[in-house]
């Protein structure tokens, strides 16, 4: 047994090969951090660790100096990542493209936002029969106020921040008037880029583009070649053809495609250098406790900023978000922590696709704020929910109650009763005081009048580019501006990154990875795609009841 788990956990020989062409396919979601695959060690060319989205960034500036790296092919028939997660990427791509290197783009259809990142290349082709999806965004949500009607139950809510619409679907039938308002804006914010990057990219006016879409012009695979949205309608055979010419190799030859993954256990792209820089991903929602796997555990993630903050070998402090927040007590006590060891040394804060409500709360004390243009950020507002299921659970269940106690509010936080007045006071007057809190960190963060953060609070999201107008962030930037901030304020380029949350061991790694996919695919298969969303938002609303939260509105699809 010693043997086979030493021979499973050694690593083994991965080589790039000559002529390689690094393939990129935007389907795969990049997270902050590489999720480790359990089966990449038996032996499997097609088993790797996903890299990280900084691992991409990097591995890409890395093979732009590779002389075996050839070029870049971009699988874009589907794009699983973020906004700003799309335009780091981007961001690489087109500083690889500087090294004269090739960098073609195909599916058979290409939607808007993996066409966002396939703008970059020397070359895009779709399918004959395909097209470009040219159509626009749009933003849906679900509304659960008649349904919690017809099941008796009463969502008792408290919130501050009239744009703070984390609970509207709870409490309303559509979206209200302040929350239309900011989601216009941000929807129009985020097109208005993809215009513009498109026109740039590749030498059009936005004014054409959005002509195209308001008057439906690309419908088909020939209207995207009329408008110049593509080089040209070939199938995969004849892109590959045209690959091989570029790499000057028989056409019955095999191209050397590399995937991502694969290059990045074959090359070191990672610096090693003698100072250390702490480099803390934090994605997920905001929990108090330790957390779990894709969750901000308060308590965690306190750990590794006062570890990296007593560290005397480390000089700085990185911190990349990625959350729409959570719970109001664990980002409170991680602001702490950050407040703390910037007195010793440079936090250098970096916002991902959502750095918003919580998120934002336990940053906004930092040394310097890096968002991308189009990352979710602001939504400085809270709110309670304690739902009433007394006649649930007695009309619809025949279920009923009772028990003793010894004082009047001992259980105020029962969902058999409905709250009294005195208790709704206080519940609302709690959400005001945290809110207050709140407004009190970004402003003497931010160093702003109190004033101000309350006229841009109210719960409402802006986008990053908005928030360097208003004085949420600091600078534009992805992940390695702010590495290389951070570095300028240690005083050293010689240094290497120590990232936390830190690998996990091998057995540990298995049962987790084994127990989530095998509960995931469990509840996909009863319940299908949609349904495990909707899945997923109540199961988030089961672990808001009663606690407070600074968190952004019921997750939305940008389609």
């Amino acid at each position: 047994m010693s043997g086979l788990i030493a021979g499973i956990t050694s690593s083994k020989k991965v080589e790039t090969g000559s002529n390689a062409v690094l393939v990129l396919d935007l389907s795969q979601a990049f997270h902050e951090q590489k999720q480790d695959n359990p089966l990449s060690d038996f032996g499997s060319d097609d088993q790797h660790d996903v890299p990280g989205l900084y691992d991409v960034v990097r591995l890409l500036a890395h093979a732009k100096k590779d002389s075996s790296v050839k070029g870049i092919y971009i699988k874009c028939g589907e794009n699983n990542n973020g906004f700003a997660t799309s335009e780091e990427i981007r961001s690489a791509l087109n500083d690889f493209k500087k090294s004269g290197k090739f960098i073609y783009a195909y599916a058979d259809m290409i939607p808007q936002k993996a066409y966002y990142v396939a703008s970059t290349a020397d070359k895009i082709y779709c399918n004959r029969q395909g097209g470009v999806d040219w159509k626009g965004f749009a933003i849906e949500e679900t509304f659960l106020k008649e349904a919690l009607n017809k099941l008796e139950i009463e969502p008792q809510i408290f919130y501050a921040g009239k744009f703070k619409s984390a609970t509207e679907p709870l409490r309303e039938e559509k979206m209200t008037d302040a929350n239309r308002l900011q989601l216009t804006e941000l929807l129009n914010d985020l097109f208005n880029r993809l215009l513009y990057s498109t026109a740039k990219a590749r030498d059009l006016d936005t004014a054409t583009l959005r002509k195209c879409v308001n008057e439906h012009l690309i419908k088909f695979a020939a209207d995207a070649l009329q408008y110049k949205l593509v080089d040209g309608l070939k199938y995969d055979d004849e892109v590959k053809d045209e690959i091989k010419g570029r790499l000057k190799i028989d056409r019955y030859e095999t191209i050397n495609f590399v995937p991502i993954a694969k290059y990045a256990d074959a090359v070191n792209y990672k610096l090693d250098g003698k100072d250390k820089i702490a480099l803390i991903y934090a994605e997920g929602d905001i929990v108090d406790g330790r957390g779990d796997n894709g969750q901000i555990g308060g308590s965690t993630y306190r750990g590794y900023i006062r570890r990296a903050r007593l560290d005397k070998d480390i000089k700085a402090i990185v911190i990349r978000i990625n959350s729409g927040g959570g719970s109001s007590m664990a980002s409170e006590n991680m602001w702490r922590e950050i407040t703390i060891a910037r007195k010793e040394k440079p936090v250098i804060l970096s916002f991902g696709d959502v750095a918003a409500s919580g998120g934002y709360y336990m940053s906004c004390n930092a040394d310097s704020i890096f968002a991308e243009p189009n990352t979710i950020t602001g939504s400085i507002g809270v709110f309670s929910i304690l739902p009433n299921m007394q006649k649930f659970f007695k009309n619809k269940l025949g279920v009923t109650f009772d028990g003793v106690k010894t004082a009047p509010d001992a259980d105020a936080l029962s969902i058999s009763k409905p709250l009294t007045d005195m208790q709704k006071r206080f519940f609302q007057s709690e959400v005001d005081s945290i809110y207050h809190t709140f407004k009190t960190r970004v402003a003497d963060g931010r160093k702003i009048d109190i004033g101000y953060v309350d006229s841009i609070a109210q719960g409402r999201v802006w986008l990053g580019k908005k928030g360097l107008q208003l004085g949420l962030v600091d600078r534009l930037g992805g992940l390695q501006d702010a590495v290389d901030c951070a570095a300028r304020l240690a005083k050293t380029s010689d240094y290497r990154l120590r990232e936390y949350p830190e690998p996990k061991n091998f057995l540990d790694m298995i049962l987790s990875h084994y127990k989530k996919s095998v509960s995931i695919k469990a509840i996909k298969e009863e319940l299908g795609e949609d349904g495990y969303r909707t899945y997923n938002s109540l199961k988030k609303v089961k672990e808001m009841v009663g606690k407070t939260q600074a968190r952004l509105p019921f997750d939305f699809t940008i389609e």
